[in-house]
């Protein structure tokens, strides 16, 4: 594969539907801070090229678990990190990309929300199973395109309906709705004005809702968790032509990822100028008119304009676009999910098993996440006061430090072991999980009813939550896999060295073509010189 469709399908695997719904409804609750996430990817991305990619191809893995288990050995981190993957799926991006998809098909056409969800998975479903990762790229690389055009085609209604950037900065200022107590409750004003810092990126570390070093330093640990570990992303890199083209792709997405700060945050921005009431309702029996949660109905920003405010044709062409950014983030998930599945899953329990029950296994588990996924919706819905970003990101600060660490001390640190590995792994989603689940336990509440989850649990900002754990679990890896017998020299020079991200020698397999059964697997690996690898030495090592 070359680099454009690479570069493509790296962007839009990534911006799905839960971008356009999240990023523009935290954009109008917020402001821009929220593009800061978009920006910092530029980074990872780049990072993900120069560095993680050339090491996973000289290691000769087709799946990120797959990696850790010829790094460390055994099969228990393997086997942890697959169904942790697999979690994280139903959890921040089946179930938040279907909400959020689902969303915009019931404003736009007045369709129940589950007859919209059943619809849309039906058609996605149909062709993952039968066109495999090969048709996912391409049909990426077109819905990007159409994604893009109507996008901006969105972005310049708004602005012309607001009068321009100044005015679109002063009246967003003064977007507070008309409705703002119920009974003899008076709402605090900050709960529905505009905040201070609504057009600053980097906002106090203490009062701020993305203090500035959570926004630096904690996103940088998600960051390197998703671009640079998550199996959707690697495995569209790992099907490049050669190094080049995944060098070229990497830099093509972090350029498109500059765009979603003006084509996603501050439409979502101009929402709240124009449907104020809806948009930043707060009074919780307006919102469940509105939208039918009481936490608030910011989700509804972009789609409430792209009905409201486009004529018919463009309408429609917007409709186009997210159900094209659906499609193309869950196409992405369960091809890669079922992979997981069954390489790294399924074989562990059938050993034996053919090719066509692998297929018949790989499509069956696709059908168990959809339904799980749809369980999870009206979780998804009520969480993080209503904003679907924050919820995405809060899940992903729970789970994700753990395996960043990991995979970083894999990389950069010879001496950590399987034990190390294993137990920081362990730990840290034990540590997770409590917050995690206190949250859901208590609900996250929202500025009209905040949550009653105690502040040494919950009080944390989930950012400067993932540099804490994030800190914990590295110095567990260290900690255990010093007073643990180290892995001979001989077994981790190879797959965990930086100087092999600098080679220029590497050539990348042809990875997948089929769904559940990648090319790699069935074809001899390309030959590179002993010099740089020793696939023999790999297979045997431990």
């Amino acid at each position: 594969m070359v680099w454009w469709p690479i570069g493509a399908s790296l962007f839009a695997s990534n911006i799905g539907s839960g971008h356009f719904v999240g990023l523009a409804g935290t954009g109008a609750a917020a402001g821009i801070a929220t593009g800061g996430f978009e920006w910092n990817a530029l980074i990872f991305v780049v990072v993900l090229g120069w560095l993680f990619v050339p090491i996973y191809i000289k290691a000769g893995v087709v799946t990120m678990p797959e990696y850790l288990k010829k790094r460390f050995g055994g099969r228990r981190i393997q086997m942890y990190l697959s169904v942790l993957s697999l979690l994280l799926y139903i959890f921040t991006k089946i179930s938040a990309d279907i909400f959020s998809g689902a969303i915009f098909i019931q404003i736009a056409m007045g369709l129940n929300l589950y007859l919209a969800i059943i619809i849309l998975l039906g058609i996605t479903g149909l062709y993952t199973i039968t066109g495999g990762l090969a048709a996912v790229i391409y049909t990426d690389t077109l819905q990007t395109v159409i994604m893009l055009v109507g996008s901006f085609i969105l972005t310049g209604f708004a602005f012309s309906k607001v009068g321009g950037y100044e005015a679109f900065m002063e009246k967003y200022m003064n977007a507070i709705p008309s409705n703002t107590s119920y009974g003899n409750i008076t709402i605090d004003p900050k709960c529905y004005t505009p905040r201070a810092d609504s057009f600053h990126i980097f906002r106090d570390p203490i009062t701020g809702d993305l203090p500035w070093p959570g926004l630096t330093f904690g996103l940088s640990i998600l960051a390197l968790w998703y671009w640079c570990t998550d199996q959707v992303i690697v495995q569209r890199c790992l099907s490049a032509k050669n190094m080049s083209h995944v060098k070229a792709g990497c830099v093509m997405c972090g350029y498109l990822k500059l765009l979603p700060m003006f084509l996603m945050v501050m439409p979502g921005m101009i929402s709240r100028i124009l449907y104020t009431d809806t948009v930043a309702c707060v009074v919780p029996s307006e919102c469940e008119k509105y939208c039918g949660t009481k936490v608030g109905c910011s989700n509804v920003a972009y789609p409430k304009m792209v009905v409201d405010l486009m004529p018919n044709g463009l309408r429609g062409l917007m409709l186009s676009v997210m159900l094209a950014s659906l499609m193309s983030s869950l196409t992405s998930i369960f091809n890669s999910a079922s992979t997981l599945f069954t390489m790294d899953i399924y074989t562990k329990i059938r050993s034996r098993a053919t090719e066509k029950e692998l297929m018949l296994a790989g499509r069956l588990f696709i059908l168990a996440l959809i339904g799980v996924s749809i369980a999870w919706v009206p979780v998804v819905q009520s969480a993080q006061s209503g904003q679907l970003f924050d919820y995405i990101q809060s899940i992903t600060s729970y789970l994700g430090p753990p395996i960043a660490a990991v995979f970083l001390l894999a990389i950069f640190c010879k001496r950590v072991n399987e034990e190390g590995a294993f137990w920081g792994l362990v730990i840290g989603l034990v540590i997770g999980l409590v917050r995690m689940i206190a949250e859901f336990a208590y609900g996250t509440g929202s500025c009209v009813n905040p949550s009653n989850c105690p502040k040494i649990i919950c009080g944390i900002h989930y950012l400067y939550f993932a540099i804490i754990l994030f800190g914990i679990c590295t110095i567990i890896i260290l900690g255990v896999s010093l007073i643990t017998k180290p892995i001979p020299d001989v077994h981790v020079s190879i797959i965990a060295s930086l100087a092999l991200s600098l080679s220029p020698t590497l050539s990348v397999p042809s990875l997948t073509r089929s769904l559940v059964i990648p090319e790699y697997y069935l074809a001899n690996i390309h030959e590179t010189p002993k010099s740089y690898i020793d696939l023999n030495v790999l297979g045997s090592a431990f």
